[in-house]
Parts: C-alpha cells; sequence; structure tokens
C-alpha cells in the first residue's frame, strides 16, 4: 500500500516540472525576441542618425562649392577691375606700371636721403659740440694741474767781475788775451764801461755756457794767459757735456721714458742752455711731455709714446745751426737717425703743421706744445709789440684788392682773409695767399710759421612767395 502511493506521488510531479521547463524556455526565447528587437530599433535609430548627418554634409558641400565658385568670379571681377584701373591710370598719367614703379622708387629714394642727411647733420653738430667741450675739459684740466714756472730767462750772459782791475787781466798786454780767449772759445768778450762786469756774446749757448766757465775758472785762479785758456777750455767744455748728459737723462726720469739713445739724451740736454723767447726749451719739452701724457690719460690712448713726441718735438733747436731747414725738420731726421720709431718721428716732424698729422700721438703733440708755449708767463713778448704786430697782419692783407675783412687768429700764428666771391675768383684766390705770406715773411719777425687762409664764398639765395 505505501509503495503504490509512493509510485503515484513520483508519477505525478514529472509533468509539472516538465511544464515549468518549457515555461523557462519560453520566458528565455521572449526575453532574447525583445532584446534582439530593441537593438534592431537601434541600428535602425542610428542608421537613420548617419543618413541625416550625411545629407547635411552633402549640402554644406554643395554650399562651399557654390561659395567658392562665387568668389572666384569675384576674384575675376577684381583683377579685371584691377587691370582697367590700371590702364586708366597709365592713360591719364602717361606712363606705364614699370615706369611709374621706378620713379615712385626714386622719389621714396630721394625722400630717404633727405632724411638721413638731416639726421646725418644733427649728429655732426651734437659730435661737434660734444668734441670741442670734452677737448676744452681736457686742455683745461691738464694745464691746471700742471704747476710750471714762469719764464725769467734772457739772452745775454752777464759774468760778474770780483773787482773792476780784473778786466785789465782778462784784456792782457796788448789786448792778447782777450784775443786768446775769444779765438779759443768761439765767444765775443764784450768788455764796457758796466762797472765789474762783462758779457758773453754767441749763437751757440752751450759754447757759450763753456765760455763762462772757463772765465769763472781763469777770475778764481787769477792766472789768465793764453795757454792757461787753452787748458781751462778743455776742461770747461768736458765739464759742460757731462751736465748736458745729466740734464738729458733727469729729463727722461722726470718724463718717465727709458730707452733713448745717448746721443739724444746728450742733444736733450744741451737745450737747459736754450731759451725760445725767454722761455727755456727743456723746461718747455718737459712741460710739454707732462701735458701731452695727461691728455693721452684723458682720452684712453698709451701715453708713453705721446710723452716721448713731446719730449723731443723741439730737439731740432740744438741742431739748427748745423744743419738746414725747419727745427722740426732737422729734429725728426735727427730722431729718426737714432732709432726712433715713425710715430714719433711723424709727430715731431708735423707739431708746427708742416706735415699734416696723421695720427693721435701728432695731434696731442701739437696740442701740448700750443698750450705750454701759449699759456699766461710761458714766454715773455712785449703786449705792444704783439698787439702791434697782429694789426700789422691784418693790415697787410687789407691792403690787397678784393679783400672784404683780415682777421688774426690763433694768437697771431694764422691771417684768415675773406675775399669778395664777386671780385676775385678762385686764381685770385691762390694769388692773395701767396702774396700775402710772402710780404709777412719778408716784413715780420715771428716765431714758428704763420698760416695764411683765404676764404672765397659763394651764396645762392631765393625767396619763396
Amino acid at each position: 500500500m505505501r509503495i503504490s502511493a509512493g509510485t503515484a506521488t513520483g508519477g505525478s510531479l514529472v509533468p509539472i516540472v516538465a511544464v515549468l521547463l518549457v515555461i523557462a524556455v519560453l520566458v528565455v526565447l521572449v526575453f532574447r525576441r525583445s532584446q534582439a528587437g530593441r537593438q534592431r530599433a537601434e541600428l535602425a535609430r542610428r542608421e537613420q542618425d548617419l543618413a541625416g548627418e550625411l545629407r547635411r554634409l552633402r549640402q554644406r558641400e554643395d554650399e562651399l562649392a557654390a561659395r567658392s565658385a562665387e568668389l572666384e568670379r569675384s576674384r575675376g571681377e577684381v583683377e579685371a577691375l584691377a587691370a582697367r584701373r590700371a590702364a586708366a591710370l597709365e592713360r591719364a598719367a602717361g606712363l606705364s606700371a614699370e615706369q611709374a614703379h621706378a620713379q615712385l622708387l626714386r622719389e621714396a629714394e630721394e625722400s630717404a636721403r633727405r632724411e638721413a642727411a638731416v639726421t646725418v647733420r644733427e649728429i655732426e653738430r651734437g659730435a661737434k659740440a660734444e668734441g670741442e667741450r670734452r677737448a676744452r675739459d681736457i686742455l683745461a684740466g691738464a694745464i691746471q694741474r700742471l704747476a710750471s714756472e714762469q719764464t725769467a730767462e734772457t739772452a745775454v750772459t752777464v759774468f760778474r767781475l770780483p773787482g773792476e782791475e780784473m778786466k785789465g787781466r782778462i784784456i792782457g798786454r796788448e789786448g792778447r788775451n782777450i784775443r786768446a780767449f775769444e779765438a779759443v772759445t768761439g765767444v765775443n768778450l764784450i768788455i764796457d764801461d758796466t762797472p765789474a762786469s762783462v758779457q758773453l756774446s754767441c749763437f751757440d749757448p752751450v759754447r757759450r755756457e763753456a765760455a763762462r766757465l772757463t772765465l769763472e775758472q781763469l777770475v778764481e785762479d787769477g792766472r789768465i794767459q793764453p795757454s792757461r785758456i787753452e787748458h781751462v777750455h778743455e776742461r770747461s767744455r768736458a765739464e759742460v757735456e757731462q751736465r748736458c748728459v745729466r740734464a738729458g737723462e733727469d729729463a727722461l726720469l722726470d718724463a718717465r721714458i727709458a730707452g733713448l739713445h745717448p746721443e739724444l739724451v746728450r742733444t736733450l740736454g744741451s737745450l737747459r742752455y736754450r731759451a725760445s723767447y725767454g722761455q727755456n726749451v727743456l723746461g718747455h719739452l718737459l712741460e710739454s711731455a707732462h701735458l701731452a701724457g695727461m691728455m693721452a690719460a684723458e682720452l684712453g690712448v698709451d701715453p708713453e709714446p705721446v710723452r716721448r713726441a713731446a719730449l723731443l718735438h723741439d730737439i731740432g733747436k740744438a741742431l739748427t745751426h748745423e744743419a738746414e731747414g725747419s727745427h722740426a725738420a732737422v729734429g725728426a731726421d735727427f730722431a729718426r737717425r737714432h732709432g726712433e720709431s715713425p710715430e714719433v718721428v711723424h709727430a715731431i716732424a708735423a707739431h708746427h703743421g708742416e706735415v699734416e698729422p696723421r695720427t693721435v700721438t701728432a695731434v696731442l703733440t701739437q696740442a701740448a706744445d700750443a698750450c705750454s708755449g701759449g699759456r699766461p708767463g710761458a714766454r715773455k713778448e712785449s703786449l705792444e709789440l704783439y698787439v702791434r704786430r697782429l694789426a700789422r697782419l691784418e693790415e697787410i692783407a687789407r691792403a690787397h684788392a678784393g679783400v672784404a675783412e683780415a682777421y688774426a687768429m690763433q694768437a697771431g700764428r694764422e691771417v684768415r682773409v675773406m675775399v669778395r666771391p664777386d671780385a676775385v675768383d678762385d686764381l685770385g684766390a691762390q694769388l692773395i695767399a701767396r702774396e700775402v705770406a710772402r710780404q709777412v715773411s719778408a716784413e715780420l719777425t715771428y716765431p714758428g710759421q704763420i698760416r695764411v687762409t683765404v676764404v672765397r664764398e659763394s651764396r645762392a639765395t631765393a625767396v619763396a612767395g
């Protein structure tokens, strides 16, 4: 009975399980079908969207093509309009496009040149003003820093005697002592009524100094006779030579210069006995060397060659009685023969303007020489004579026909002559310059050189109404 019941119960469950399985399969199939439908709908929607985007892109492409065609038509119209306008301008101006372009370039070039010329002129004016101000500052500073003695030298050597009776012993019996003295020393011994003094006269200051030392030793010894005069004079000459060498060496030490030839040193030292317008030449050279060195330092230039050239620029004054030519040319040749550099030689030759200065050393040497010689108290010259000489310079220039005005400039070292352009041509201006220079050289006595500059100015004037 139990077995029957269990069998019956198991038989009733099988259909139920089968039904449930069928239902599950149907549910799965329905779910998958609905999901596939949704996917197909999504794909259909996306396909529609892509089709719409494609239509918009094709429409945009058609619009761009139409706009491009329109731009091409407009460009053609603009080019045609420009061509018609250029043709009209060419007809109106009578010029081709190339000619108009060339003319426009020429006008632009001329305008640029005018503007550049104005700019350059302004720059030059400013540079010139600044250069003049800087030069004045440098010169003033150099002169103020240098403290030099004022001139107090004379050109005559006066020898004081211990007594009036010494004059007779100097003259000797029948004048043999004085004749022997003059023959041995080459110096004129002047004995006049001046009490207890005699004068020594000679163009060579070194020879005059040797004679002074000879006379001094003879007077101190008291034995004055021809044979002793010769012996004492030899010793005096040797002593003067030694003094010249020592003076030259002292000058080199003071100017901080080394490596000078011994002959240059001796000749430089001999200038301690020479004076120019009362100014001692060796003192003038030392002063010029200091001035040139200070100016070179202010300009940032090596001061050593500048000081060297300034110290040697007047060395020719010790040789002018032995060679022909100006002291600048003689000094330059002497320095060249004794191993000085071309820069120094050129500065010596150009310090008075006989040669055009081409280097900074030459210009600074020229400036230092002018400052040392032209400063107040440097050289003795009567103010009345100075004014008279400058007035005579202007009178000589004004005396020529066609001269409007004449001015003595640079302390009498230049005469600037203004001529009337309607009365004097260029050739006549040259003739006036040569004639004035010849007349000045013949009539006046002056140191150095005087430059004659004739200015003939032509002016063109127009009035804009």
